[in-house]
């Protein structure tokens, strides 16, 4: 990992947690459009990294194709979510506790795929999915209380801000092949 992506992750994990901290802190219902408003730039701009990736690279690529479509799936949610705005906020609670649930579970079968193949950091993996999905069936439990969201949404944002500079830190291993 290169110093800049070093950096660019540290940067980034200080503003999500930021952020985060200021909706624990301070919840109310106009955060509520604030978490729909960084899921739906966070969403945008994956899918239009992906795509811009396949049409750089991938394109390339054995399997090059499943890059795009993920970005064109991708880019659909953030479109969707940045529709959401105008319906009952008891069905945007549900969505981020689908997000939050189908993250959890991909984290966890990801860890128990790297801890059968490959040495490394699952156990970190693991964990995150974990807390994925213990907010997910923390965010039902309170899907009655928009504020209760917002402020498990902001813990997950710290959370996630505190892994993305955990990652920033740990050594890169390299494999040479002579």
């Amino acid at each position: 990992m290169s110093v800049f992506r070093r950096i660019g992750l540290i940067l980034g994990g200080l503003a999500s947690g930021m952020i985060g901290l200021v909706m624990v802190l301070y919840p109310n219902d106009s955060k509520f459009m604030t978490v729909m408003l960084i899921l739906a730039t966070g969403l945008a701009i994956r899918g239009i990294k992906d795509i811009v990736f396949y049409f750089t690279m991938a394109k390339h690529m054995v399997g090059g194709k499943l890059i795009l479509f993920q970005g064109v799936i991708v880019l659909d949610f953030a479109i969707f979510t940045a529709s959401l705005s105008d319906i009952p906020k008891f069905y945007i609670l549900l969505y981020l506790v689908g997000i939050h649930a189908f993250t959890g579970a991909v984290e966890v079968l990801r860890a128990m795929e790297s801890k059968k193949f490959v040495e490394g950091p699952w156990k970190l993996k693991f964990f995150h999915g974990v807390v994925d999905f213990v907010m997910a069936l923390s965010c039902l439990v309170f899907i009655r209380y928009t504020n209760t969201a917002v402020v498990i949404y902001g813990i997950g944002l710290v959370y996630s801000s505190v892994i993305r500079i955990i990652g920033a830190f740990r050594k890169t291993t390299f494999i040479m092949i002579d």
